[in-house]
């Protein structure tokens, strides 16, 4: 019994992990390309059906539009790290949304999908959307990545129609106006690879969850003409089975929250590249507290650690409610204050981490950037960059 006691109460080892003394900045965000609520017409719908929209800013989620995606990649631009490098965001995009139209054509008897390569679902309309997304990627400040197909899990709804009951009715009314589910407002809708409730509940089958990484990834081919590095599970929801299909797939990368705290970087048994977030920027549900970012900005800094920020998309859609202001102003203020405390950072993106660790450097239009870099599990050492 004392025996067991210790054991449980004896620091676990955490994997090794990778240090940098360069300040190392990352943006990952979540979402993009998932529709939400349908724009006025969809809103009103809803609201006439009974739904109290408005309660929290996920009622007011929409989709970005055009403009929206620019005055983003306006603003990454105009930041520049200390290489002359822009500012780059990893855009994790859901890459399907459900077919409205024919869902409505077969009574909404199951859930059909319609690939963002194909265009947008039902009656929504983003002119110059992907367009949009392409000319980021082209300048440098968007990087691409798989978030879900949905990002819902395709179990729990099946449930849901089967049981033909209080949810099923929710579901087809949101469907008829365009709208997949409002997830605070029902979460037993659960996240793509991960069921919360019985029946078959859990993270699903290997198999299943092979099935889901190898169709999510070549809809992101279709979409982006090149195969994805870096995945983000939606909700954070993975497990070993799911690091297995990524790697399976060519995934290299993987994105954790930052529910964990300050960890390193590190490879798990498959070969990928575990990073964790450190500062929720999220703009559309807080105050902006630059103070308190800068402080866990340090705290990576001193332990060698990269400063990854995580933001989704909502804060910079506009369209039923206009967060892009607010939160472009507040991601130029948090920039250019990381910028003045720390000259020398080096804005990055996943795969530039995973080269760095891999190959000791990366490519920039300054020529080679190249990192020493070193390994440990506790303690922080240090490390130099040179570029060539």
């Amino acid at each position: 019994m004392l025996s067991s006691l210790r054991r449980l109460l004896a620091p676990r080892r955490q994997p090794e992990g990778f240090a940098f003394s360069c300040p190392l900045v990352i943006l990952q965000s979540d979402d993009w390309g998932r529709v939400g609520v349908r724009d006025r017409e969809g809103y009103d719908y809803l609201r006439a059906k009974g739904l109290r929209l408005g309660e929290r800013p996920y009622d007011l989620y929409t989709l970005e539009t055009a403009d929206d995606v620019n005055a983003v990649a306006s603003i990454l631009a105009r930041h520049r790290d200390s290489t002359g490098r822009p500012a780059c965001l990893v855009m994790n995009a859901c890459t399907a949304n459900l077919d409205f139209a024919r869902m409505g054509r077969e009574n909404f008897a199951q859930v059909r999908l319609l690939p963002l390569a194909k265009g947008l679902p039902g009656k929504w309309s983003r002119p110059g959307l992907q367009e949009a997304y392409r000319d980021g990627i082209e300048k440098g400040v968007f990087f691409p990545a798989p978030h879900g197909i949905t990002h819902c899990n395709p179990v729990a709804i099946e449930n849901a129609l089967s049981e033909d009951g209080e949810r099923a009715r929710l579901l087809k009314l949101l469907w008829h106006a365009d709208t997949p589910y409002i997830y605070w407002r029902m979460p037993w809708v659960g996240y793509e690879y991960l069921n919360p409730e019985k029946p078959r509940g859990g993270f699903l089958t290997i198999e299943q969850q092979r099935d889901l990484v190898k169709q999510n990834c070549r809809y992101f081919s279709d979409l982006f003409g090149t195969m994805p590095i870096s995945a983000c599970a939606p909700g954070f929801r993975s497990n070993r089975d799911t690091h297995r299909a990524w790697s399976e797939n060519g995934i290299r990368v993987v994105q954790n929250g930052s529910g964990s705290g300050l960890r390193r970087p590190h490879f798990d048994e498959f070969g990928l590249l575990h990073l964790y977030r450190a500062i929720d920027f999220e703009p559309c549900h807080r105050e902006l507290d630059i103070e308190k970012y800068l402080e866990i900005a340090a705290a990576c800094v001193s332990r060698g650690l990269p400063i990854i920020i995580s933001m989704h998309s909502i804060n910079f859609h506009s369209t039923l409610k206009d967060f892009r202001s607010a939160s472009v102003a507040a991601l130029d203020q948090l920039l250019t204050a990381l910028e003045a405390k720390y000259p020398e950072l080096l804005y990055i993106n996943d795969e530039d981490l995973y080269r760095i660790v891999t190959d000791g450097g990366f490519q920039c239009n300054a020529g080679t950037v190249k990192i020493t870099i070193n390994q440990c599990e506790s303690t922080s050492q240090s490390a130099h960059r040179e570029v060539f």
